[in-house]
């Protein structure tokens, strides 16, 4: 490992073990899961733009479409499991250095490696929410009924997203039957943030609550490409909280970084549960 990154490392642990540090993680933290990133080395490249919510409740081709794509999308993303970089994560939660988790992914994966308190800005993957009488449902019962529905379904993935957006053949997507709420008979949807979806307010409010009130903001596996995260690396910036980033490749927050480390989490992250506490 590069001198620069040993002793950029040991600024972090000293950051850490000084206590009161917030988690903002992205995509990148989950690409050791088997789960592609967005921009990262491991990003898969889109050959269709993602789903927007105008999209998903206005036009039923497309809902069926999507639904047949994320359907197959689920089968990849409900197998994966936690990595060291959770793990650390959840570990250095344990040990009281950190406190609050903020993160921009869908996975779940936080909680299954043993975290608490996280914002899950953009919602879960493993929920299904009905539209109309706000239901919510487990993405297995869910993916029962649709495997019912489509007995003949063979459809084979192409690429996967970070947003549990299977790329399929067209062929394959043709006929597949979208299943309603069992309730009031309305709109399904995964319960997780679209295009041009606002994030819900309250999930906002406590992810600034929790940057207010850090020590320092640890960003990892983010690009910061898009304001929803980014707004909090700002906010911290403007309060003269610390900010760190560890990420592979280009960050937006470079310029609000004190610390930046372009390595790779599951090396980063359990290095720095290894070391002493203050």
């Amino acid at each position: 490992m590069e001198h620069e990154v040993v002793e950029q490392m040991a600024t972090l642990g000293d950051w850490i073990a000084e206590g009161g540090v917030v988690v903002l993680s992205g995509a990148g933290l989950s690409t050791d899961s088997g789960i592609p990133d967005y921009r990262g080395p491991s990003g898969s490249a889109r050959r269709s733009t993602p789903m927007t919510y105008q999209t998903f409740t206005g036009d039923p081709v497309a809902r069926r479409r999507y639904w047949a794509r994320s359907h197959l999308g689920w089968r990849t993303i409900g197998e994966a499991r936690p990595n060291d970089g959770h793990r650390a994560v959840a570990a250095l939660q344990q040990q009281g250095a950190v406190g609050g988790i903020i993160t921009q992914n869908v996975d779940g994966l936080h909680q299954a490696a043993g975290a608490n308190d996280v914002v899950e800005l953009h919602g879960n993957l493993a929920r299904i929410t009905c539209l109309d009488c706000g239901e919510l449902t487990p993405r297995e019962i869910h993916g029962r009924r649709l495997d019912e529905a489509n007995p003949t379904f063979a459809g084979v993935a192409l690429a996967f997203n970070a947003d549990g957006d299977a790329e399929l053949a067209d062929e394959s997507l043709d006929g597949f039957t979208v299943v309603d709420c069992e309730s009031c008979g309305g709109l399904l949807k995964p319960d997780v943030v679209y295009f041009g979806e606002t994030v819900p307010p309250h999930r906002v409010t406590r992810s600034f609550e929790l940057v207010e009130s850090a020590r320092t903001l640890l960003v990892l596996g983010s690009s910061l490409t898009v304001m929803s995260g980014r707004r909090f690396v700002l906010r911290a910036a403007k309060l003269g909280i610390r900010v760190a980033i560890v990420n592979r490749g280009v960050t937006r927050g470079e310029p609000y970084a004190g610390l930046l480390i372009d390595a790779p989490l599951g090396i980063v992250l359990p290095h720095l549960v290894a070391l002493p506490a203050a």
